[in-house]
């Protein structure tokens, strides 16, 4: 699908992950950080939490913008939550918060759960959806456990734990796209694209020249 004018896509997430898993499916967004307070969305669903907080990033970027007609800009907004045992859980607020969920969640399995909400400004429009894949944790030990949770990387990521970096070989398996837990879906985001009467391949080719990242702000 041709567009007569140019698709920028701006991704309105810190996470190296998200823009890493955009760029190798060809796609190379601009980068604003949306600074919103995610313990202001409280709910009892996890669908609903991630979503709302997808929806609000994509919304407080969307304000910054200033779209011109010469341009098309999509800005996408994703958050991620897991959901285990009865709970709801995002970032750890600490370490120690991040080595009790380690100790109670290994062995067991749990839902990651990736909200997108994706808002083409030019036209006014939004398509959003949440993407859900099972997470199998393998059976670590207490050593394990405290070596992974002093690297600081389980502090830095809803469900205190990654696929794609020094987490996944605690992960046994999953159900689902792995890209969900990676905090984006590139399937979902095919879908997404196609309520906006777009296609994923109009995002191949760079929406900056050279791939520049715009500012990050808050």
């Amino acid at each position: 699908m041709l567009n007569s004018v140019p698709l920028r896509l701006v991704l309105a997430s810190q996470s190296p992950a998200r823009r890493k898993l955009l760029e190798a499916a060809g796609i190379e967004p601009d980068v604003l950080v949306s600074g919103v307070d995610e313990s202001q969305v409280v709910s009892d669903r996890a669908e609903d939490i991630c979503l709302e907080l997808a929806r609000l990033k994509a919304q407080a970027v969307l304000g910054r913008l200033r779209p011109t007609p010469d341009e098309r800009t999509l800005v996408l907004g994703c958050d991620s939550v897991l959901a285990f045992d009865g709970e709801i859980l995002g970032k750890p607020a600490d370490a120690p918060d991040a080595t009790r969920r380690w100790e109670r969640m290994r062995g067991r399995s749990g839902v990651l759960h990736t909200g997108h909400c994706l808002i083409d400004a030019t036209r006014e429009s939004r398509a959003e959806a949440v993407a859900s894949t099972t997470v199998h944790f393998a059976d670590i030990s207490d050593d394990e456990i405290a070596a992974y949770v002093a690297t600081g990387e389980p502090l830095a990521v809803a469900g205190a734990f990654t696929i794609d970096g020094l987490g996944g070989p605690f992960l046994t398996g999953i159900e689902g796209d792995p890209g969900t837990v990676v905090g984006l879906s590139l399937p979902l985001l095919r879908n997404l694209l196609g309520e906006l009467e777009l296609s994923i391949t109009d995002l191949w080719t760079k929406v900056a020249p050279g791939g520049q990242e715009i500012e990050h702000l808050g």
